[in-house]
């Protein structure tokens, strides 16, 4: 199995990346709630945005980890 992040529009689903080995497949299409987040009004297309979310992919496994969490507290505390 595969996730490959995408985006809804105008009837076509476009992928952020392309899957290396894969030419035909079955697929699953799930819509997430929109968190909200204005790309326009910060100066960011959604192409780019797309590309910033595949670069940063990478670290998302260290910032899940619960030791990790430390750094979301806040240091008055």
């Amino acid at each position: 199995m595969l996730t490959i992040e995408g985006t809804y529009k105008n009837g076509s689903v476009e992928l952020a990346e392309k899957p290396a080995s894969m030419n035909h497949s079955r697929v699953l299409v799930t819509f997430l709630e929109s968190n909200g987040a204005d790309l326009k009004a910060r100066g960011i297309e959604e192409t780019h945005a797309a590309e910033l979310r595949a670069r940063l992919k990478t670290f998302a496994e260290d910032w899940e980890r619960p030791e990790a969490d430390i750094y979301d507290q806040d240091p008055a505390r």
